[in-house]
């Protein structure tokens, strides 16, 4: 055996290696989701500290990306990846022990930390182990390994915790990230930047208080509403972050995030596929099994079956979104993909409206493989559309603006369900704590909420539940069509922008 082929079986070991800590992000976000009745069951808590089960892990995630990235650079890409994958191991095993939700928000958001580690630390190592076309489909096939996690989560929880409880939700992930560890973390190479400065903590700093502020007033909308001083006070503080964030990116000599590559349309337009993804595909992977496990009392191995509809396309249609990138336009195909998503969303609102299950499973089906064919091109196209001694940056950036999105749209849905329960619920009933009740309501608690309203039937709630959740979807409907739009009139064509058009600041060294 020569050395090109021991060297190219270490990079496919470090290939699976990265690509199955990948599985266990987001399916440690689904699962998340999945139990979240089950733990409000046993530990209680509050709807808004539900809702932090899902929001801390997402938010500290998106916000440490960059920050874990340059960390990865200076201190060694293969450290950052294993440091991370263990930490998440063992934040996943101590919150399969806790027995206060408190400390499961704590650990959430720790753990989001560890995923960002894990995450920069292993696409940085699969950049520098492999070149050219074999790079596009080694990051190819790491955001198809996301695809997995999507589509497996629902029915893996529902399994789990309907025959050994919520717990070993989280002691699956553990397993996995053990797995990730043991598989080929030994064969990856430990590379560095050696023009790395570090991390640059101006920005990180602003960047992570402008995001936790903004996702907070979301999340306080429903219980104070959005013109009391506690929400105003919030979002003026995060816009005032925002703009100190660009100020101290346009003044470091290395930033966290370059934002002269935002001069480019094309390299918007991708940053916009995640955003379209987060408010067509993801945010349903939260909404869905509380509408199947608590409003309409599903069981949980149920609920997970029928969420296969909506991600197992994930397993085919990003592959087949690459084979047809040959006589296809990846841009068309972006666009394609999210009109058919839209049009998914409108089937299911009607179908939610009519309170039909199984109605529901075919625009689930739409709805999945709309979102597919963007999901396998976006990572590709997030370090094809810049030289590539902007790929390390271009990814970082795409990372981040996907992860965060995804947390930012979780909560904004959140707080106008939660503001169309409340209208559904005041127009029905005037006896009882509405405004409570329609918080539970929106998270998935209708038995507490049938407490807070002793004179609401299960049947009247459930009905009230489908009319707010129908105006939401049709929201979403609305948002994912404009998204097309922008991503079609910036992603026109084939070209990619030439090295030579890249202004002199951009350009980095990212040889190990």
């Amino acid at each position: 055996m020569n050395s090109t082929t021991i060297q190219s079986a270490g990079s496919l070991r470090v290939l699976f290696t990265v690509c199955l800590a990948a599985v266990i992000l987001p399916l440690n976000f689904v699962s998340g989701a999945v139990a979240t009745p089950a733990i409000a069951r046993e530990l209680g808590g509050s709807a808004q500290a539900l809702s932090w089960i899902t929001n801390s892990f997402m938010l500290t995630f998106g916000c440490f990306l960059m920050a874990a990235g340059a960390l990865a650079d200076e201190l060694g890409r293969k450290k950052v990846f294993i440091s991370g994958v263990s930490l998440f191991a063992l934040l996943s095993l101590l919150q399969a022990f806790s027995s206060s939700l408190l400390w499961i928000d704590l650990l959430r958001a720790a753990q989001g930390i560890a995923a960002a580690g894990a995450l920069a630390g292993g696409a940085a190592a699969l950049a520098q182990e492999f070149d050219g076309a074999a790079r596009t489909r080694a990051f190819s096939l790491m955001g198809s390994s996301f695809g997995i996690g999507l589509a497996f989560g629902p029915l893996l929880a529902g399994v789990l915790i309907a025959n050994f409880g919520w717990r070993s939700v989280f002691f699956s992930a553990t397993v996995i990230a053990v797995l990730s560890l043991i598989t080929g973390a030994t064969r990856m190479r430990e590379t560095r930047n050696p023009q790395a400065t570090g991390i640059d903590w101006p920005g990180t700093v602003t960047f992570t208080a402008m995001l936790a502020l903004l996702t907070w007033a979301l999340m306080e909308i429903p219980q104070s509403g959005l013109h009391s001083p506690l929400v105003l006070s919030l979002l003026a503080a995060a816009a005032f972050l925002l703009a100190l964030f660009v100020v101290v990116e346009r003044r470091v000599k290395n930033p966290m995030l370059d934002l002269s590559l935002f001069r480019y349309i094309r390299f918007i337009g991708v940053q916009a596929l995640p955003l379209a993804t987060g408010f067509c595909f993801v945010v349903l992977l939260v909404i869905l099994p509380m509408l199947f496990i608590g409003v309409e009392n599903l069981s949980e191995e149920r609920a997970g079956l029928m969420m296969m509809a909506l991600s197992v396309p994930m397993l085919v249609v990003p592959l087949l979104a690459a084979w047809l990138t040959r006589w296809v336009s990846a841009g068309l195909l972006c666009t394609s993909g999210l009109v058919i998503a839209a049009a998914g969303l409108g089937w299911l609102s009607q179908a939610v409206l009519a309170q039909n299950m199984t109605a529901m499973i075919a625009p689930m089906v739409i709805i999945g493989i709309g979102t597919g064919l963007p999901w396998g091109l976006m990572d590709g196209l997030s370090v094809s559309v810049v030289p590539k001694e902007r790929a390390g940056m271009a990814t970082g950036i795409f990372s981040t603006t996907r992860v965060a999105g995804e947390g930012v749209s979780l909560a904004i849905v959140g707080a106008i369900l939660s503001a169309l329960t409340h209208s559904a619920l005041t127009a029905n009933f005037t006896a009882g704590d509405i405004s409570q009740a329609a918080q539970r309501l929106a998270t998935g608690n209708l038995a507490v909420a049938q407490q807070l309203i002793a004179q609401a039937s299960t049947a009247q709630l459930q009905q009230l539940y489908a009319a707010a959740l129908h105006p939401l979807l049709l929201c979403l409907m609305a948002i994912t069509l404009v998204s097309a739009l922008v991503v079609l009139l910036a992603l026109r064509g084939n070209h990619q922008e030439a090295p030579d058009t890249v202004p002199a600041a951009c350009q980095k060294d990212l040889s190990p």
